[in-house]
């Protein structure tokens, strides 16, 4: 293994996305060094001057920042990629828009990355999130327990987030994941879903809920939640940011922090050949362990669409 600096990052694309991460993670100050890179460099040289002057401030870091090239891949400890464009208002509802650009985005991202290492750990944010981190593990023989997307991440917090308000608790005290795609095809399995340890089944009578939660309701909020804010916004960067800080900070930290990311699967419910959000212990040292929840038989017929829908992509790309 080479040597690592511990605490440097690589930022790759400084566009709306690739800026919020730089911003918050300034803030939250999670680095010592950030590396920004970008097709534009000039792009890049302005978001890198534009977030140092925020390092003057009492609540900010005096992290290391500056525009750099791939060769900066080499000793980082962490690459984070934004790399290619992201789904525009007007365009599609469906981030599999991006699959031809990206996908040729990706690989000459992974080919860059490669000549320099394969020891960092690598999250992907460029969407469609699970083609693309298939992909870069599967084509470039990057090691899995390195190389996961945001993937349902984000999608998980939104859930967390409308559970909590329908029962007027904090969301932090709800436990629940949404597996999958980063997508349509995204599934909750709601037998796993509780309020501290009360369990979904009994939220009704536990919380005085006037009516049960409308299950398709809800799993359709999440799924088009993102979308709506493009259409509004016209791209997302806030939620995106803080999703990639959490798995920054659960790895310079070493949390073993238990979060949905997207991995390709190396044989859990029987499946491989493919990459979906699972709930990953992730620490210093990437993935520790991928876990496999009790699925009930609509949570197993999820866990199935999804991966016929995710595979079939996949052999139309390679």
């Amino acid at each position: 293994m080479k040597h690592l600096n511990y605490g440097k990052i690589v930022l790759i694309g400084a566009g709306h996305v690739g800026s919020a991460i730089l911003d918050s993670i300034l803030r939250m100050n999670l680095a010592d060094e950030i590396v920004v890179i970008n097709r534009n460099e000039k792009k890049a040289l302005g978001v890198v001057l534009d977030a140092s002057h925020t390092t003057a401030f009492a609540y900010s870091s005096n992290t290391s920042i500056r525009v750099g090239g791939f060769e900066e891949c080499a000793d980082a400890q962490i690459i984070i990629n934004t790399a290619g464009p992201s789904i525009q208002p007007g365009n599609s509802r469906d981030r599999m828009v991006l699959l031809q650009t990206n996908v040729t985005v990706m690989r000459e991202t992974m080919e860059k990355i490669t000549a320099y290492t394969r020891d960092a750990i690598l999250i992907n944010v460029s969407n469609p999130m699970d083609i693309l981190t298939y992909i870069a593990q599967h084509d470039f023989d990057y090691p899995k327990n390195k190389i996961f997307g945001t993937g349902t991440l984000l999608d998980t917090a939104r859930f967390n987030k409308m559970i909590a308000d329908i029962c007027k608790v904090d969301a932090k005290n709800v436990t629940g994941f949404v597996m999958g795609e980063h997508g349509g095809t995204c599934f909750i399995p709601w037998n796993c879903v509780n309020i501290v340890g009360i369990p979904f089944a009994e939220f009704q009578s536990q919380f005085a809920l006037e009516q049960p939660i409308d299950k398709e309701q809800l799993l359709h909020e999440v799924k088009v939640s993102g979308l709506d804010i493009v259409e509004l916004k016209g791209y997302t960067s806030s939620g995106i940011a803080l999703s990639v800080c959490r798995l920054v900070g659960a790895i310079m930290r070493n949390e073993k922090a238990v979060v949905p990311v997207s991995t390709v699967l190396d044989g859990q419910y029987g499946l491989s050949e493919v990459a979906m959000s699972m709930p990953c212990v992730i620490s210093r040292a990437g993935i520790d362990r991928v876990l496999q929840l009790p699925l009930d038989e609509d949570g197993k017929e999820g866990l199935k669409n999804c991966y016929e829908y995710l595979h079939g992509i996949i052999e139309q790309v390679r």
